[in-house]
């Protein structure tokens, strides 16, 4: 009887254990469950952000095929305290058009992440140019009757207005061609109504980017301070801000806001690229050559000596350093300065 009792707790004992282990198992089997789980929903977050082709940072999966608009904006000096928007371009072109003033090309990979924009100003035949090397929908209001509006049958444009593709003048305290605004939603709303693409061609990077976080040294000089003078009267210049690492634009002396939301616009990479730029023929509008030549780039407060070139009018920028090496440019937002190489050295302290 001793030895069936004996048998009886064996046999109970070995049940217990299996059934431990059994559960231990089961647990085991739930846990690795789990784990994939979490495996495969990190993943499909991860997925969530893709890479802007324009700035190198991270932007919503669903902007990646976005078309690149690009904006024309006023530059006139009584007109850039009213400038709305420009902080929010991923790429601002600066060059010079007549008189000795300047004119911006504000790049926006997703035009919808900017409010209101302006003020939009004509077109001019360099931009045309300089939005056609990113396949970017151009945006002016009116043009350059003898030497822009032959070149604007080369590119998708719209010139806008009141009441054209958002197009509002909104008052200021200046003269009515100093107050057209436009605004990101409803430009692209108009954009798409004019059957217009906006869609990219495709998602090259415009430049070899560093990734996020990582930190471009550049080793000819330090840069706390840089100077453009494009004439006599206009002189566009960038100072630079340790606790932003970035270069907050100034014009002279006044550092500029934005109208609406006072923020300064600041720029992780600053290029000043000099060329040949000369009068046309009726010696008034300025003729810029992009073909190619020597340049600065300036970003964490130094710099680099660098070549650049452009070439053909549907070619992005291709920038290298002295020994023809892609050149690496720091993640983030660009000014891309285009100089007379005869009278506009920057000047860097």
């Amino acid at each position: 009887m001793k030895k069936i009792i004996a048998l009886l707790l064996c046999l109970t004992m070995l049940s217990l254990t299996g059934c431990s282990l059994l559960k231990k198992k089961e647990a085991d089997t739930d846990a690795d469950t789990d784990n994939s789980s979490d495996i495969v929903i990190e993943k499909e977050e991860k997925k969530e952000n893709s890479i802007n082709p324009l700035t190198g940072l991270e932007i919503d999966k669903d902007k990646l095929d976005c078309r690149p608009v690009g904006v024309m904006i006023n530059n006139i000096n009584i007109a850039q305290p009213v400038q709305t928007g420009v902080n929010k371009a991923d790429i601002v072109y600066e060059t010079e058009v007549e008189g000795g003033i300047t004119r911006l090309l504000a790049i926006f990979k997703d035009i919808t992440a900017v409010n209101q924009l302006g003020t939009v100003r004509s077109a001019r035949y360099p931009y045309v140019d300089l939005s056609l090397g990113h396949d970017a929908v151009y945006i002016h209001c009116g043009q350059d009757p003898k030497y822009c509006t032959p070149h604007l049958k080369d590119i998708d444009h719209i010139s806008i207005g009141p009441g054209v593709c958002g197009g509002k003048r909104i008052p200021n305290g200046l003269a009515s061609e100093h107050t057209l605004y436009t605004f990101g939603d409803k430009l692209l709303e108009g954009i798409k109504d004019k059957k217009i693409r906006t869609t990219a061609d495709n998602n090259d990077s415009w430049q070899d980017f560093a990734k996020e976080g990582e930190e471009v040294s550049l080793t000819d000089g330090a840069a706390n301070k840089i100077s453009v003078s494009f004439s006599t009267s206009y002189k566009t210049v960038f100072n630079y801000d340790t606790n932003k690492q970035k270069y907050t634009r100034s014009f002279g002396t006044t550092v500029r806001t934005d109208y609406v939301t006072k923020d300064t616009t600041d720029v992780k990479n600053l290029f000043v690229l000099l060329t040949n730029i000369r009068d046309y023929s009726d010696g008034y509008h300025r003729q810029v050559d992009l073909i190619g030549g020597d340049g600065y780039y300036f970003s964490n407060g130094s710099y680099a000596k660098i070549k650049w070139s452009k070439g053909d009018a549907k070619n992005a920028f291709r920038f290298t350093d002295l020994n023809g090496n892609k050149l690496k440019v720091n993640a983030g937002n660009s000014w891309v300065c285009i100089a007379d190489k005869g009278t506009s050295q920057p000047v860097i302290e």
